[in-house]
């Protein structure tokens, strides 16, 4: 199984996915981490910075965040970054994103851990707890 979890450092959990560097993909086996490598996110807020001070496109019709045609297409490419992995973990995310990438056929996964491999490691073992109400946006 291969779990990406947004970070900024390598080590711990981003507490807001559209503002993180990188992705930390971890392999895991048997329960054990067996390998894991930093991908950088090509995509999404903090990648495109200064042309996005603009949000019009990002809202739908009914002023939902994160749910119109530009921020559905910036999902859409932030997903396939990581189509090999399983699981997303991440702090917080916004509603959109979030629907987004449980459509692309992740478990996405938001957790008030810090750590990777602590979050990792619980998740492994089926510890890990979803609070998905309390960190979207």
């Amino acid at each position: 199984m291969k779990i990406a979890a947004v970070t900024n450092d390598g080590k711990s959990i981003s507490q807001h996915f559209g503002r993180s560097r990188y992705y930390r993909i971890v392999s895991i086996e048997d329960g054990e981490i067996k390998n894991s490598e930093i991908r950088e996110r090509g995509t999404g807020h903090f990648a495109q910075q200064q042309q996005h001070e603009s949000h019009t496109n990002h809202f739908d019709a009914q002023g939902r965040h994160g749910f119109g045609a530009e921020a559905q297409n910036r999902h859409s490419m932030m997903a396939q970054e990581i189509a090999d992995c399983d699981v997303l973990i991440a702090g917080g995310m916004g509603a959109g994103a979030y629907q987004s990438f449980v459509g692309a056929g992740l478990n996405v996964v938001l957790t008030d851990q810090t750590n990777i491999d602590e979050a990792v490691s619980k998740f492994s073992k089926g510890e890990l707890k979803n609070l998905y109400m309390d960190r979207t946006d």
